[in-house]
């Protein structure tokens, strides 16, 4: 270590008498001197500030604002005849550059009509081909357009600014469903762009009545959020409170779905989702036919259906591209699925610990036998069982998808053996808590599948302490909490609570399209939706 100090400091001693060096740092490139810390500007100041009729001024400020960001483009050249100077502004990775090139720069700089003045109104309507152009009056205007991927054209002697829709987004292709997949249905799933995802929507409602409003939230990062419902079925007074709940949100930024549900449901600290998320665009249809609210988010692949109650979160897309029959009966089938995910492991450890005797004889002793030299009683061999198996869920998730799945299986099966081999658990704890994780698999809604598997542990820790007791008394108390939870006004579980007969045609069983007459009581307005006597038949004999 000394040696290495003394020829370092040999180094330092020969390097010092070289020509031309002054023993300091290089001096930092101009665009990174440390001077006057860049302005914080805000909405309202660029509100007060219009568009000036001097180009220079409006080049100026709009610097100002866009700062040192490296994609900010600002062109200045000379068009017509007159070589009046004009200035375009955009950001570089959000414009489709082929459209800039062609149907901006090109008749601007190359093709501008000799015979045709230079003004703002010539611009807009003779000389730039693109779809959409806007006016901008004021900086916010100008600045909100292009941070939103449009170019904004300056015109000398203009007080006013032309925003030009070229957007060209780089986002990912539509994709099947991950989370919501089905084995006969549409494929198609909503993406990061939100103009694709209410294309996807207008592809399947062609009706003027659809509205899709748009707004912008979060202070920072201007969000949009598309508020959806049909004019004449869904319910005014939802609709309002909806839009009143959006614009009460005053945040810095909203970055999904799930900012957004924590500050418009009814009841933020309830495990149970307030709102239907869905990445199927075929869902989204059928809620907004049904007099719902629909909500979509830029750059996130789902969408909110507002409100949820319990059976739409356990129904499936798939229950109506089946006959009636075969989806009612899966439907039931994904019914007791649930129920075995949430009560298997605490009625084996009540049934086991305290009630022996509602056991048969012979099962009794296989259990017993089984059980002989296990160390830990069945709620603590339950809690390690479960722990395990969801520890093994998230990594399966976490992982890349390869490497998970392989951990997923080789983990439970290797972990499973081992602990039966060693003696910790029994090997009918281990089908028991490996059929509640299958069950779970089998709800449609990931939102709905979460707080119960949480649930499941308090519900085994009071079925090892007090029994079947213990047991409906905490299911007692989450029937209780579930009744008087609402979402947006509506029920949690309606239409089992309240009690409605009419609504229960596509809630516990999935009757024929025929059937379905009127739509759900959510929808206030054209409240039928088939014809009358639209049952088929066979064709009547001829007579003679």
């Amino acid at each position: 270590m000394r040696r290495r100090t003394i020829k370092r400091l040999k180094d330092l001693l020969v390097q010092s008498k070289k020509p031309g060096w002054s023993g300091k740092k290089p001096p930092l490139p101009p665009e990174f001197q440390p001077g006057v810390p860049d302005k914080v500007w805000e909405p309202a100041e660029l509100e007060k500030t219009p568009v000036s009729s001097d180009l220079t001024v409006n080049c100026r400020l709009l610097r100002e604002v866009m700062g040192r960001n490296t994609d900010f483009v600002l062109r200045e050249f000379k068009v017509g005849p007159q070589k009046v100077e004009v200035a375009l502004a955009y950001i570089s990775g959000m414009v489709e550059r082929a459209q800039l090139n062609q149907h901006i720069l090109r008749n601007l700089a190359l093709e501008y009509p000799a015979t045709l003045p230079v003004s703002l109104a010539s611009l807009k309507e003779q000389v730039v081909s693109v779809a959409e152009v806007k006016e901008a009056a004021d900086f916010w205007q100008v600045v909100s357009r292009l941070l939103a991927g449009e170019s904004v054209l300056f015109l000398a002697g203009e007080n006013k600014a032309l925003a030009l829709d070229v957007r060209g987004y780089q986002g990912r292709a539509i994709t099947e469903a991950e989370t919501e997949g089905v084995v006969r249905g549409p494929r198609d799933a909503f993406v990061e762009d939100l103009e694709r995802n209410v294309m996807l929507i207008r592809r399947r409602i062609k009706t003027p009545n659809l509205v899709l409003e748009e707004l912008n939230l979060g202070r920072l990062t201007r969000t949009s959020v598309v508020l959806g419902y049909i004019k004449g079925l869904a319910a005014p007074e939802l609709v309002r409170e909806v839009r009143e709940r959006l614009a009460r949100i005053d945040v810095d930024a909203v970055f999904g779905p799930p900012f957004i549900e924590e500050m418009i449901v009814d009841n933020p600290g309830s495990p149970f989702p307030g709102v239907v998320s869905t990445e199927r665009p075929d869902r989204v249809t059928a809620a907004l036919v049904e007099g719902q609210v629909v909500l979509f988010v830029d750059t996130f692949p789902c969408a909110l259906i507002i409100p949820a109650t319990m059976g739409a979160l356990l129904q499936s897309s798939e229950d109506y591209y089946h006959p009636f029959g075969i989806s009612t009966a899966i439907r039931w089938l994904r019914y007791l699925a649930f129920l075995l995910s949430v009560l298997a492991s605490p009625v084996y450890i009540a049934v086991t610990t305290f009630h022996q005797e509602m056991i048969p004889f012979r099962l009794l002793l296989s259990i017993a036998a089984s059980r002989e030299g296990i160390p830990l009683p069945a709620v603590m061999e339950a809690l390690v069982m479960e722990l395990t198996f969801e520890l093994l869920r998230e990594a399966g998730i976490r992982l890349p998808r390869p490497v998970g799945q392989a951990v997923s299986i080789v983990g439970a099966l290797v972990i499973g053996d081992a602990a039966v081999t060693a003696g910790l658990v029994s090997p009918q704890m281990v089908i028991i808590v490996a059929s509640a994780g299958i069950a779970s698999f089998a709800t449609p809604s990931y939102e709905i599948a979460i707080p119960m598997r949480l649930l499941r542990f308090p519900l085994m820790i009071l079925a090892g302490t007090l029994g079947l007791f213990g047991l409906m008394v905490g299911l007692l108390g989450i029937l209780i909490y579930l009744v008087g939870l609402r979402s947006f006004g509506m029920p949690y579980l309606y239409p089992l609570a309240p009690l409605k007969f009419g609504e229960l045609k596509d809630t516990l069983v999935r009757v024929p399209f025929w059937m379905m007459r009127t739509r759900p009581e959510t929808s206030k307005r054209n409240w039928y939706r088939t014809a009358p006597g639209l049952k088929p038949g066979p064709p009547p004999e001829e007579e003679g």
